[in-house]
């Protein structure tokens, strides 16, 4: 699914595995980076919708991790084995990553276990940069929903371009879930003013009143 010339949907319910969140695909000028993976249980659909693309598996750097849950990170392991390319996360959800914790994952939900893998980078202040062929990705930490949470902000095409997984949640206590950093988060991504927002669950939105209107449904829920 075709956002910009430059970034594209390859993954989620439609596309890929249903308990699969969204993947989205970045390619700037050959070099190329996934926002999540998916559960993992479709991996070689995942692999076509991105060389569909017109992609080669060896232009892509990095996997962008939002944040820990299973739907978004249980492929991460074996993406990285096919694609040989660095993870880079929040370091507050890698630890859980890294130790397959099944119940912070949220991998028990969907009756599995998360396999281990290594965060290459481990994100740590409000923002970073990330850079890709000489362009910036921002990471933006925003917790509630994970403690690690983070979203990825970058142009293209003229466009604010806001990787926003999960917006609508859920907070629940065996996630680690903070009501009040999850509302403060929400009040932050509105401040971002994005053009197109890429959420986890709910599509693709275009045009900040929508955009502004989707994460203020939010705001009423804590």
């Amino acid at each position: 699914m075709k956002i910009t010339s430059e970034i594209f949907q390859v993954g989620g319910e439609g596309l890929t595995s249903s308990e699969d969140a969204a993947v989205y695909l970045i390619n700037f000028d050959g070099h190329s980076a996934l926002v999540d993976t998916g559960c993992g249980r479709s991996l070689d659909k995942l692999i076509k919708n991105i060389q569909a693309c017109g992609t080669r598996l060896e232009q892509i750097e990095y996997l962008l991790i939002t944040h820990c849950h299973f739907d978004h990170t249980g492929g991460a392991k074996m993406l990285r084995e096919r694609l040989q390319c660095r993870i880079i996360a929040h370091e507050l959800d890698a630890r859980f990553l890294e130790e397959g914790n099944d119940t912070v994952t949220a991998a028990s939900w969907y009756g599995s276990e998360l396999q281990p893998f290594i965060v290459d980078r481990k994100l740590s202040g409000p923002m970073e940069r990330i850079e890709l062929a000489g362009r910036i990705i921002h990471a933006i930490h925003t917790p509630g929903h994970s403690p690690g949470s983070v979203v990825y902000l970058t142009d293209s095409e003229g466009f604010k371009v806001l990787f926003a997984q999960d917006v609508h949640g859920p907070i629940h206590q065996s996630l680690l879930s903070d009501p009040q950093d999850y509302l403060r988060s929400l009040k932050l991504l509105l401040t971002l003013k994005a053009d197109i927002l890429c959420e986890g669950h709910f599509g693709i939105f275009k045009g900040k009143k929508e955009i502004e209107k989707f994460i203020r449904r939010f705001l009423d829920t804590i």
